[in-house]
């Protein structure tokens, strides 16, 4: 794995991770916005496309159940000169991901139009909705592999063909995108079909490399039959991130049930827009802790704990500077992120005013995600996913219900809780981290190897 100063290190893991993240935002909004400037039922269709995210969220959760939860064990097995156990968990991870996309295929197939209902999908948006729905619902074993398999690739230590994977898939889906849903007139089910395609590109790129003579840990049929004492382990320390993304299925749920009893579609379009939005600062703060991730794990295993803390600080530092800088963005020009999204004046005005409101607590996020994705790099189930919970579970979905009861303006009142969640997590996670890091380092391993 090589040696050299902590920050220069981070950069050649984070900055890559970085890029990728950003490059799969692209995978996430690129068709919201060629969508949204479709002629006529622009709008609808949007609003119908955003009405699938918690669909794509609990997909997205499961892919990174096996990936976070594998990879930073991976990295701390490498970290004590056990690749043999590194490639068991690796392979094991990869079986769960297939049975799980059979699984998920299935269920997600059938009921797709009862959820997309649910969900608060209307007569003018429930076709849009069905459409997206099904088609990327059949290529869901791609996404689950690019994102559960592609975490293996980082943690290793090759950051910059971890971040291939993701470009390459997403240069093929810009590409593909214009042309299925203009020039061959699919719409929705266009931009869909261009997805997967790109999603099943990334995903044999990432099992060429994994299977390859590049690779450390290399995937291998002998150790892809499931074992217990091997996955379980893993699911344990996954399971705070898959908590953290699928109460992201059930957060969009709540906002898209509630904005649509209270504002109607026209609100919903606009939390459509704003989501998109906010992940313009969530996926480079979740490529920078997986730039973080390898390089605290395998120092942590190794028993370099002076190296664990200088990782944390740079990985902190980067990720409350950024969350600030995008709550000033989002503060000052919020009809200029919005009119990236759609042409419709009406919805650009809402979703700036809306915008404000929802923002206005996001710099806090750095907080959160940074110490929170530390839990899990230093093997913290446990506080990990209560930290996970707290800020959705426990917060954030009973104010989005329980605030439109105690203000007059109702639409406001459910914009409200996101800041107000944002402050109260991120002020507790971070407290939580800073009183017991030097406890959690004091049990690190002795140190027996090279650090990274």
């Amino acid at each position: 794995m090589g040696t050299g100063s902590v920050s220069k290190l981070l950069l050649q893991l984070a900055l890559p991770a970085v890029v990728a993240q950003v490059v799969n935002l692209l995978y996430n909004i690129v068709d919201r916005i060629y969508i949204g400037h479709m002629a006529d039922v622009g709008a609808a269709a949007l609003t119908g496309v955003g009405l699938f995210t918690p669909i794509l969220m609990l997909i997205t959760a499961f892919a990174m159940l096996c990936g976070s939860g594998g990879a930073p064990r991976a990295a701390i097995a490498m970290g004590r000169g056990d690749n043999k156990t590194a490639e068991k968990i690796m392979a094991n991870c990869f079986t769960l991901l297939l049975i799980l996309a059979v699984v998920l295929t299935a269920v997600f197939y059938l009921a797709a139009p009862s959820l997309l209902v649910l969900f608060g999908a209307s007569a003018n948006t429930l076709p849009f909705a069905l459409d997206y729905a099904r088609i990327y619902v059949l290529g869901s074993v791609f996404v689950l592999i690019v994102l559960g398999m592609n975490p293996f690739v980082t943690t290793q230590g090759f950051a910059a063909f971890s971040m291939l994977t993701t470009v390459i898939g997403a240069v093929c889906n810009i590409i593909l995108d214009p042309i299925f849903i203009f020039v061959l007139n699919m719409g929705v089910k266009g931009a869909a079909t261009a997805t997967i395609i790109s999603q099943a590109v990334g995903a044999l790129w990432v099992l060429k490399f994994l299977t390859g003579k590049r690779t450390k840990l290399k995937l291998r049929a002998k150790d892809i039959p499931l074992q217990r004492r091997i996955i379980l382990p893993c699911l344990a320390l996954g399971v705070s991130t898959f908590v953290m993304i699928a109460t992201e299925s059930i957060l969009s749920i709540s906002f898209n049930s509630s904005l649509a009893r209270y504002g109607g579609d026209l609100a919903v379009g606009a939390m459509t827009i704003i989501t998109s939005v906010s992940q313009l600062l969530s996926m480079p703060l979740q490529g920078i802790c997986q730039g973080g991730q390898p390089l605290m794990s395998f120092n942590f295993g190794a028993g370099k704990t002076d190296r664990v803390k200088q990782a944390f600080r740079l990985q902190f530092g980067f990720c409350v500077a950024l969350a600030a800088l995008f709550w000033v963005i989002s503060m000052l020009a919020p009809q200029v992120l919005a009119g990236i999204f759609t042409t419709d004046p009406e919805l650009v005005s809402y979703t700036a005013w809306a915008m404000r409101i929802y923002m206005a607590g996001i710099f806090s996020c750095g907080f959160q995600g940074s110490c929170q994705q530390s839990f899990v790099a230093l093997g913290q189930a446990k506080i990990s996913l209560f930290m996970a919970c707290l800020r959705k579970l426990i917060l954030l979905i009973p104010l989005i219900f329980i605030l439109p009861h105690c203000m007059p303006d109702k639409v406001f009142a459910v914009f409200l809780a996101e800041p107000v969640s944002d402050i109260i997590a991120a002020a507790v996670t971070s407290i939580a981290f800073f009183t017991r890091f030097n406890k959690i380092l004091a049990g690190a391993p002795k140190s027996n190897t090279q650090p990274m």
